[in-house]
């Protein structure tokens, strides 16, 4: 049995972590909090989901549960680096889902994992999109550079922050592959008169609508043809299902700073 923390257990991917572990009896949520004020402090996990009471009570710290976790899966905002210095310090696992993050915040956690932690931090944890990556990768170093590459992405309306994660992942991976650099050769959007494309520079391109889950595009477009690589989720709970993968494999991982490449075995030898 893996027992699990989830924080921001009353959000959009709070809600689906906890249904998707009280679905499963080989999972046992251990703990669920939520930020200071919440509505839904004091109230049953479970119901909050919709799943039916579990007896765990929504929390606004860790606390005690902590004893009696094996690993933390985190997707809240706030408190990431303190739940990860307390699974640190406590032999806990923990799973990051939180896409802001600076590069300051990614450098301690890399600290903690050369300390001794374990962790696993990806921008998108749906085994489609890691698979998209993979290709996307091979993709960009087998076609010559006459193929001008976009990424396009779509999401919800009340997502705050543009481009998404995944897209910044998938950018940094296609600079990487064409000997590019992210900070230099990224173009966010074009406006005006811009000049013609060069053959130097990804474009990047954000929607916002709707109900949108999640929806990204590579698109490599040359004289007479284009490969496009789509991946589209219609639900949360591939990036929850994703999540509780990458929590099952720290059960047994030594330790170190991971990705959803490392998960599902995807790294280039």
């Amino acid at each position: 049995m893996l027992n699990i923390i989830i924080p921001g257990a009353a959000g959009r991917m709070g809600r689906r972590l906890v249904a998707n572990i009280a679905a499963d009896p080989e999972l046992n949520l251990a703990g669920a909090t939520e930020r200071e004020g919440s509505e839904f402090l004091g109230l049953d996990a479970g119901t909050v989901a919709g799943v039916g009471e579990l007896g765990i009570k929504i929390t606004e710290e860790i606390g005690e549960s902590i004893r009696k976790a094996d690993v933390i899966v985190d997707f809240s905002t706030g408190k990431v680096l303190e739940h990860a210095e307390l699974a640190a310090r406590n032999g806990k696992a923990i799973v990051i889902g939180t896409t802001a993050l600076s590069e300051e915040d990614k450098e301690q956690l890399k600290k903690l994992a050369d300390q001794g932690a374990r962790i696993v931090l990806a921008s998108n944890y749906s085994i489609g999109v890691n698979l998209l990556f993979y290709l996307s990768e091979i993709a960009a170093e087998i076609l010559p550079d006459d193929f001008d590459i976009e990424v396009i992405e779509a999401h919800h309306n009340q997502k705050k922050d543009a481009p998404s994660g995944t897209a910044v992942t998938l950018a940094e991976i296609l600079c990487k592959a064409r000997g590019l650099d992210y900070q230099e050769d990224v173009r966010h959007g074009r406006n005006g008169i811009v000049g013609a494309r060069t053959k130097h520079e990804i474009g990047m391109h954000s929607i916002r609508g709707g109900d949108i889950v999640g929806d990204h595009t590579v698109l490599f477009a040359a004289l007479g043809e284009r490969v496009e690589l789509t991946h589209k989720a219609s639900s949360r709970d591939t990036f929850a299902k994703g999540a509780l993968r990458a929590a099952r494999f720290l059960a047994s991982a030594k330790p170190g700073f991971y990705d959803m490449q490392d998960v599902l075995g995807l790294k280039k030898s």
